[in-house]
């Protein structure tokens, strides 16, 4: 039996093109992709930009689902081709419908994603938690035995995310940040959905900081 582990993806794409307020043709993100599973299987963080490189990492294991952190296009922009390529489902929380529905329309995910919801990969446990703010269905996963949290846009090596839409709220991203990503133990570490990785242990100073910062 293999070991199980995570795989980090890199994908970059353009997104944005037409839409008011940026350059007619959009702009260029990099994103993080995440696999967490061992050689026959794995479960996938996310799903921007590149449907034919994330199913080539993949390779010829069984996909248990692709989880979405939130709706935004970058995250979900290749959702439902990775999903046909792979013969899998997407998981999204309902919250982010509207935000999903600005990529792909009428087309749907498949499942809702819930708080507490349970997934399993490589003999390890997934858990579901509600972390709004950036948007409000956002979600992170924890892992417990590795000690890992996926915090999609919601926390990142330096701070929390973007708060600059209207659907958005600084005082919930931090009320997530603070309740359900910075109670976990100090030594998890926090893998974003951009950028590098970070730790519970490196972001908590900082939370009084961010607080004083929109006060």
């Amino acid at each position: 039996m293999s070991e199980a582990r995570i795989e980090q993806v890199i994908t970059r794409g353009w997104i944005g093109a037409g839409r008011p307020g940026l350059p007619a043709e959009g702009f260029e993100l990099e994103n993080n992709v995440w696999l967490l599973g061992d050689d026959a299987e794995v479960l996938i963080i996310d799903a921007g930009h590149d449907a034919e490189a994330i199913a080539a990492a993949v390779g010829d294991r069984s996909v248990l689902g692709i989880l979405l952190t939130h709706g935004h296009e970058d995250h979900v922009n290749a959702a439902l081709e990775l999903a046909s390529k792979v013969d899998t489902h997407v998981y999204l929380h309902p919250a982010d419908l509207p935000i999903w529905a600005e990529t792909h329309g009428e087309a749907l995910p498949d499942f809702e994603l819930a708080d507490g919801a349970l997934f399993a990969a490589a003999g390890l446990e997934l858990l579901t938690i509600h972390t709004p703010g950036h948007t409000p269905g956002s979600v992170s996963f924890a892992v417990p035995a590795l000690d890992v949290v996926f915090s999609g846009d919601t926390l990142f090596h330096g701070g929390p995310g973007a708060v600059r839409w209207s659907y958005s709220s600084w005082p919930q991203i931090l009320d997530s940040i603070e309740t359900r990503l910075l109670t976990l133990p100090n030594n998890t570490r926090v893998l974003p959905g951009h950028g590098e990785l970070t730790s519970v242990a490196d972001e908590a100073p900082s939370m009084e900081a961010w607080r004083r910062h929109n006060a």
